[in-house]
């Protein structure tokens, strides 16, 4: 039971680590993807080939005699661009409710996660780590949790959940940068 207790604590502190680095980085993935995704749809791409084609056949069309002929065609691709826009803003529109609700999600996933790990690590250490390696900040990584025996110091879940958040964001920034 002493050796199971001693693996999980021995893995506890990394799983929790890449699981809030994990829930960090995916927003910051999310919102660069959608960034650089500016696919266009075959509607969009139809509408712009068949805008250049009207203002490709009414630039030649500059002779008084076929002025109407060309005010027309110029006319036609100014509903089609504005038909374009439109497109384009439903097209925006529905990309950014999808993001929206995966941004909801992640945020629903943390605070789901976060109180689960506090009530699963409530009464156990994450780690064991000796008190010479963390010298001044070992009262507040151990909320005074010290080992009589070994004179190591137990680190509680919460100190490790923002250890781990400001590591993460941390990281995050390096990332976009």
């Amino acid at each position: 039971m002493k050796e199971t207790l001693e693996i999980q604590n021995s893995l506890a502190a990394p799983l929790i680590l890449i699981l809030t680095l994990f829930l960090q980085i995916l927003p910051v993935f999310l919102s660069h993807l959608k960034e650089k995704r500016g696919s266009w749809n075959a509607k969009e791409i139809e509408l712009k080939q068949q805008i250049k084609e009207l203002l490709k056949e009414a630039a030649p069309l500059s002779n008084p005699s076929t002025f109407a002929q060309a005010a027309l065609l110029r006319r036609k691709a100014a509903a089609k661009e504005k038909e374009l826009q439109q497109c384009q803003e439903l097209h925006k529109q529905k990309n950014q409710s999808s993001f929206d609700m995966c941004l909801k999600a992640i945020s629903v996933l943390k605070v789901i996660a976060y109180p689960l790990l506090i009530l699963w690590f409530w009464r156990n250490p994450v780690a064991v780590v000796p008190q010479q390696l963390v010298q001044p900040l070992g009262r507040i990584l151990s909320w005074r949790t010290l080992d009589p025996v070994s004179s190591h110091i137990m680190v509680g879940i919460i100190p490790w959940l923002v250890i781990s958040s400001r590591v993460s964001k941390f990281i995050c920034q390096k990332i976009i940068k």
